[in-house]
């Protein structure tokens, strides 16, 4: 493979070789490809720790909020005093937090986190499940709701039909219009930005529907469940502490979610029909 070009938007320009498995006398076919780009984003936290995430380098600002509400260091963006790229590196983002800022649990943590995690460094897995907060039960959605947040969701991944690589995140209302969404190339990373956005942009994240591209993991449950979001409607399975995570937290966990059909898993009663 040669040809590197870093580009924007998440995307690389790439050369590489297509080959034939079933006639091996054809010869290579070169061709001009794009895959998304994995680089690591620092969030520097002053006087707390250092979380260096391992992500899809755009949005990066909503990442660093999402992320730090989801680890419980702050409740809401007015507990942020400074949110800034730094001027030496733009992939460090240094954020110093008000006087009230909760700071969960995390304190004094420098955590690497990869793309295909965002538990690292966490608490025991009984302790986590123990300590996931249980949302409310404000939303209440027809069962054509699950279909219209995923087609907008598949509408939306722009970075995905280019590379084939990202997942994507959509935050949906009571009738699927989507309010928020991102791609990265870790579900978690995606999830903590489309949060991140709603914090942003001063909107309420409690009381919503979140639509995955991927699978149901415990990460992904808690995040939700950090954020008061009462339904969660993807295209491939839980596992199963995703499941019972969805259980204890009052989630509506709805599962391989296609045109015509979807699987609901946990807490049914949000699904009018």
């Amino acid at each position: 493979m040669n040809g590197l070009k870093t580009g924007q938007d998440g995307l690389m320009s790439v050369q590489a070789y297509r080959l034939s498995t079933e006639d091996t006398e054809k010869p290579p076919v070169k061709e001009d490809c794009k895959i998304a780009i994995e680089g690591p984003v620092t969030i520097e936290v002053e006087d707390f720790g250092t979380y260096t995430v391992f992500c899809t380098p755009d949005d990066k600002r909503a990442m660093a909020v999402g992320f730090l509400f989801s680890e419980g260091v702050i409740d809401a963006v007015g507990d942020i005093a400074l949110l800034n790229e730094c001027m030496d590196d733009p992939n460090v983002i240094r954020v110093k937090l008000g006087e009230t800022a909760p700071k969960g649990e995390g304190h004094g943590r420098n955590l690497l986190i990869v793309s295909s995690c965002g538990a690292c460094g966490s608490e025991s897995i009984e302790e986590k499940l123990a300590g996931l907060a249980v949302v409310g039960n404000t939303l209440k959605i027809k069962s054509d709701v699950l279909h219209i947040a995923g087609k907008a969701l598949s509408e939306r991944q722009v970075l995905f039909r280019q590379t084939g690589g990202t997942h994507g995140i959509g935050i949906f209302t009571e009738t699927g219009e989507m309010i928020s969404f991102a791609e990265d190339i870790g579900r978690h990373n995606a999830l903590d930005k489309a949060i991140g956005k709603l914090l942003l942009a001063g909107r309420k994240t409690a009381g919503l529907g979140a639509v995955l591209s991927g699978r149901v993991s415990l990460e992904m449950v808690s995040k939700s469940a950090r954020a008061g979001i009462e339904v969660i409607s993807a295209v491939s399975a839980p596992t199963s502490l995703g499941l019972e995570a969805a259980t204890r937290c009052n989630i509506t966990l709805c599962a391989f979610v296609r045109a015509d059909r979807a699987t609901v898993f946990a807490n049914p009663e949000r699904i009018l029909n």
